[in-house]
């Protein structure tokens, strides 16, 4: 699509992405769902080979999956101002939340309302997120049964070891690439995935000050962490409970359900977390340093990504990456529902929420979201 055929504004992207970073309930999941549908399905602004070019490319760098896959769309033709305001947008809405949150945390003494609304919100996201996977599957794998046997090998082992095996996802695209298109020489396609693999060995270097030493832990979290928000939360339990004891368990466990009754991307809980360590300028400086090594992991390798998507090999490599990609999505779908189903009630809310999106495809789900936090605590209260 040539440049003077964009049929949207850099208004309208930003404006597109306010929005999402609004109300887009769901965690990464329901987000990169969201982005098929409203930004290939319905408004066409972008194709589907550059969708899933976004989508692959986000997957193997490090750093949260939903808000990599937003910067792409906004490079796709707006280039490197486009990728900047569109992560920006996307980012702040559900930032200026969790500033709110953290402030009324930290002045009222905690927040155990938040577990009675999250015991709603959080069964009804698992239906959003479930929904969100179902059609992005259907979508983008098809019939292929490579793909699929991809897409059910990083479903199962995401499922049972909780986390997601990057080294899977490599060879998921590497697989494809020689069964779709045999290589005649060898020519890495994603070289840029090396160099912060090469950067592990400084991760031991020694900081002092509590905000310099914040900087420094959440840009390891955004810059060595692969795959989905949801994937950080491991290595933010261990460093600020463990390693640098900044919070109890209970407060990070707080400060994990604060990102599902928010929308926007999960990692935004770097920003709550910042604000209990540091107040308003740790909870910048987390978000600035957990954020800009998937900025610059996004549109460093991504004219790459533009110049040669058409290739057969690195098709056939993005097509196994997204496959592969989408499995362990599905894989932490299940993670996430075995932890959120505690009763027979909270799957109530689950299937409730499914029905709902199945039979009545125009309501909104931030309405889901509100009615499922108003039920939970009428539930909570009642007990």
């Amino acid at each position: 699509m040539s440049e003077n055929k964009i049929p949207y504004s850099l208004k309208d992207l930003t404006l597109y992405f306010l929005k999402l970073g609004t109300i887009g309930f769901g965690g990464p999941v329901a987000l990169v769902g969201y982005m098929h549908r409203d930004l290939v399905e319905k408004r066409k602004w972008v194709t589907e080979d550059e969708y899933k070019e976004g989508l692959a490319l986000a997957q193997l760098a490090p750093g949260p999956l939903a808000a990599q896959l937003a910067i792409y769309m906004g490079y796709v033709h707006y280039r490197i101002i486009g990728a900047t305001i569109v992560g920006v947008t996307f980012v702040i809405p559900s930032f200026l939340m969790v500033l709110a949150i953290g402030f009324a945390y930290v002045k009222f003494g905690g927040l155990p309302w938040m577990r009675a609304v999250f015991y709603g919100v959080g069964a009804a996201v698992i239906g959003i997120i479930a929904i969100s996977s179902y059609k992005l599957t259907k979508k983008t794998i098809g019939k292929d049964y490579l793909l699929w046997g991809i897409f059910i090998l990083l479903a199962v082992t995401t499922f049972i070891t909780e986390t997601e095996i990057i080294s899977l996802v490599v060879a998921a695209g590497v697989l494809m690439w020689f069964v779709k298109a045999p290589p005649k020489f060898l020519k890495s396609v994603n070289s840029f995935f090396p160099v912060s693999l090469t950067l592990l060995s400084i991760t031991s270097i020694s900081v002092t000050g509590k905000l310099a030493q914040l900087f420094w832990f959440f840009s390891k979290a955004g810059a060595f962490v692969f795959g989905s928000g949801l994937a950080i939360v491991p290595f933010l339990y261990g460093g600020v409970v463990n390693e640098h004891q900044w919070l109890t368990e209970q407060q990070f466990l707080d400060a994990v359900a604060v990102t599902m009754i928010t929308p926007g991307p999960v990692v935004i809980t770097v920003g709550f977390i910042g604000y209990l360590v540091g107040g308003f300028p740790g909870a910048c400086i987390a978000a600035l340093a957990t954020f800009l090594p998937c900025y610059l992991f996004t549109v460093i390798p991504a004219p790459y990504f533009k110049k040669y998507g058409k290739n057969p090999a690195i098709k056939a490599f993005v097509d196994g990456v997204t496959a592969a990609a989408i499995g362990a999505i599905a894989g932490a779908v299940c993670v996430l529902g075995m932890r959120q189903f505690t009763d027979m009630t909270s799957v109530a809310f689950a299937v409730i929420t499914v029905l709902i999106l199945l039979k009545f495809k125009k309501i909104q789900e931030p309405i889901i979201i509100l009615i499922a936090a108003i039920v939970g605590l009428l539930i909570k209260a009642a007990l």
